[in-house]
């Protein structure tokens, strides 16, 4: 049984003074009183309903067009189902399963065994389901009762997190057979050495012991490597704010790629004016790797053209191009890919460990710039990087 409420005591001292007010102005006593009896009438029959329940409001909030209202707009795609069947559709999710969805049983809408076994059997619950837009895609549908007959599906697209864990695996297995490679051959020649016990000559000794020490240059190449890598992705928010004089460090980090065997080959074209906001330690790696991969992979008798300029929209422009073999073009959109190479072969007998470009990509990508790879069979390849000049490094990016 529902509380009875008050009297409405205060309404009806408001109206008796009402009633003396309106004869003080000469009404007739008649209407007066006929006002003053509909007045208190009307405040006792309110007081003696019952108060409305949660369950009465929600009932009458939340009427069809209102669900309709409240989530048309959501980035998640949302339904209303009513007896097991789709009553409402929301912009995301008519653009998931098309705009024909609504007033379709559930079982046609979304066709997976997964998700039907799940909704046929009318409880709250979720499931994941494979294949629901696109072939890859992978969505975790939530159900949620609302009503005897009304429930809420919710879609919630766990493809992004499902590459990003699939690619940390790959990562970890990549690197562990890049690390195990060198190591199992440090250590299958220091064995041969150790049981050899003298029989084996000085000329095959110094074989060996140069096959050790060139292994364990790319480990720790490599160690290296994966360091820097793991840096820069840790930093990969913060925005660099020092001024960079971009000209000398071009300068020297690519006298210092190429060493003195190979700095003849080097040719400069460097604007002396260009500053931008970066991190001089990051920015130098960039260089090496790029006028170091040029140099291998370029012909050893041709030249590598290294070229600091300015290009539109207020970008400092750094291209690096070889006279080599070039690059399929099948290659290209896979080549800043961590240990990604077009001839593992050729890569690793120069020492080359797969990471170069990623760490580039990851520079460029702090130093909110652009990278862009273009290559010619029989040619050679462009490397080019733009960063935003420093009076423009905090602003938009050019087209």
């Amino acid at each position: 049984m529902e509380p009875s409420k008050p009297f409405p005591l205060a309404g009806t001292l408001l109206a008796l003074i009402t009633f003396v007010a309106l004869l003080g102005f000469g009404l007739d006593f008649l209407v007066a009183l006929a006002a003053l009896v509909v007045w208190v009438g009307s405040l006792v029959l309110a007081s003696s309903r019952p108060p409305a329940t949660p369950r009465m409001i929600s009932r009458q909030a939340f009427t069809r067009d209102n669900m309709r209202d409240l989530i048309e707009n959501a980035s998640t795609p949302l339904l209303v189902s009513e007896s097991n069947k789709v009553a409402i559709a929301n912009r995301a999710a008519r653009q998931l399963l098309g705009a024909h969805v609504e007033g379709q049983d559930l079982r046609v809408a979304f066709r997976q065994p997964e998700a039907v076994a799940m909704l046929s059997e009318d409880r709250d619950g979720s499931t994941i389901v494979r294949g629901l837009a696109r072939r890859r895609d992978i969505w975790r549908i939530n159900r949620q009762a609302i009503s005897d007959k009304l429930s809420v599906i919710e879609l919630i697209n766990k493809t992004a997190e499902t590459d990003i864990s699939r690619a940390h695996t790959d990562f970890v297995a990549n690197a562990s057979h890049e690390l195990r490679t060198p190591l199992a051959s440090i250590i299958g020649y220091v064995e041969t050495l150790s049981e050899s016990e003298g029989e084996i000559d000085p000329a095959t000794q110094k074989k060996f012991l140069d096959t050790i020490s060139r292994e364990a240059k790319r480990l720790q190449n490599l160690v290296s490597d994966l360091m820097s890598l793991s840096q820069v992705e840790a930093e990969k928010h913060d925005l660099p704010d020092k001024q960079i004089d971009l000209a000398n460090l071009v300068e020297r980090a690519a006298r210092d790629s190429a060493g003195p065997d190979r700095l003849a080959r080097i040719e400069s074209d460097l604007d002396p004016s260009i500053a931008v906001l970066g991190d001089q330690s990051q920015l130098e790696q960039l260089v090496r790797n790029l006028v170091d991969n040029a140099l291998k992979y370029g012909h050893a008798d041709t030249p590598v053209s290294v070229k600091l300029d300015v290009a539109e929209g207020g970008l400092a422009r750094l291209a690096v191009t070889d006279q080599g073999e070039g690059i399929a073009p099948d290659h290209i959109p896979h080549l800043t890919r961590r240990f990604y190479r077009t001839d593992p072969g050729r890569s690793r007998a120069s020492g080359g460990t797969g990471l170069g470009l990623a760490i580039v990509k990851h520079i460029v990508e702090r130093h909110r710039g652009r990278l862009d790879i273009s290559s010619e069979l029989g040619k050679g390849t462009c490397v080019t990087v733009r960063i935003p000049l420093e009076k423009s490094a905090s602003g938009e990016l050019g087209k």
